[in-house]
């Protein structure tokens, strides 16, 4: 479109000291070029003044920092969308071209983990440490990996539910024990200033030995998850909702 606009200055012979140029397109809108001391024109748009990339944040902390201080759209009214468990954006209301300004988007950085994934004992362990918060159950399953002999994760007896594996107990001695299901388990999977949802995983081990977890709520902790961030938006902009210069969409 904007060649066919060039093309209409060129072929109407426009000059430089003509500068700005209405010019209707083949939908009959409305349309201004402005033509520079070259003789080029460019189109002028509606000024909308929208940021032309929002704000890149890793927290909900240094996202109410930003709101709260106001240096930008202090008069406008905004929304904030927890669009899901890791990702809230701060957005303009609607324009006048249909769109919405993006002012600022919080991502949040948590650990990956491979669910429904064999890991190796050693792996495991490490990761019950570093990637989930500490639970009942996340206890009893490092003792249970923290303890197991390397040669045997026995299968009888194996329902589908309940396992047995063969644990060390002493210098010379070892015992079979069930290996609990389902557990409870909080992974760190959401923003780091809320509490980290619970839920119920699968937990089986096979020879090697080697165990995975397996997610058993039918993605139920996202809903949780998202509500822990909104409420704690809600807390912390309390003030501003009040002001009705701030609404949570989640």
């Amino acid at each position: 479109m904007l060649k066919e606009a060039i093309k209409f200055l060129f072929e109407s012979g426009i000059e430089p000291h003509d500068r700005i140029v209405e010019f209707s397109d083949q939908d009959n809108k409305d349309r201004i070029f402005f033509v520079d001391d070259s003789g080029v024109g460019k189109e002028v748009k509606p000024t909308n003044n929208r940021a032309n990339q929002a704000l890149e944040l890793n927290t909900l902390t240094g996202l109410v920092t930003y709101i709260k201080s106001k240096l930008e759209r202090s008069e406008s009214p905004l929304f904030l969308h927890v669009k899901n468990e890791k990702k809230v954006v701060l957005k303009g209301l609607l324009e006048f071209d249909g769109g919405r300004e993006d002012l600022a988007v919080a991502n949040a950085i948590v650990p990956e983990f491979d669910f429904d994934y064999f890991h190796d004992v050693e792996s495991m362990n490490i990761a019950f440490q570093s990637k989930f918060t500490k639970t009942e159950d996340r206890n009893l399953l490092l003792k249970v990996i923290g303890s197991l002999k390397e040669d045997n994760v026995r299968h009888t007896g194996d329902d589908g539910v309940s396992q047995a594996v063969t644990i060390q107990t002493g210098v010379a001695s070892a015992d079979d024990v069930l290996v609990p299901n389902p557990v409870t388990l909080a992974p760190y999977r959401t923003f780091l200033e809320v509490d980290q949802p619970e839920s119920d995983f699968v937990f089986r081990m096979k020879d090697g030995p080697r165990g995975a977890i397996f997610e058993a709520d039918g993605g139920a902790w996202r809903n949780i998850a998202i509500a822990n961030v909104r409420d704690y938006l809600a807390k912390e902009l309390e003030a501003e909702i009040s002001e009705k210069r701030i609404t949570i969409i989640a």
